[in-house]
């Protein structure tokens, strides 16, 4: 029975971490790794066009107009739209940018 219990209140534990954790993380601005990102990306897409140079500039481009904006976004599209553009590991402020527009678009 003290197993059970101290396995629930571990698990309800983490789920509350992990639930807090992207919230507290939209309150301010996210920082990704670009260059490392778009070296992972363009390593990944050989041929198809895009270069490192790129990749880097239209991420810069996406930050720049994304980042003075970022108090205008609902807190619940900022958390899940930089949930769901950190699921394969490399966070894009490209995909982040299409993920608040496609999110404010649909609430209109």
């Amino acid at each position: 029975m003290r197993i059970v219990i101290c396995t629930l209140v571990a698990g309800a534990i983490v789920s509350l971490m992990l639930g807090a954790g992207p919230a507290r993380a939209a309150d301010k601005f996210p920082n990704f790794n670009v260059e490392h990102n778009c070296k992972l990306e363009t390593s990944e897409t050989t041929g198809v066009g895009e270069t490192l140079e790129s990749c880097v500039n239209d991420e810069l481009r996406a930050r720049k107009e994304l980042e003075p904006n970022w108090g205008k976004y609902p807190k619940a599209d900022q958390t899940s739209c930089v949930r769901e553009t950190s699921l394969d590991g490399t966070p894009s402020y490209v995909e982040l940018q299409i993920c608040l527009e496609m999110s404010r678009d649909s609430g209109r």
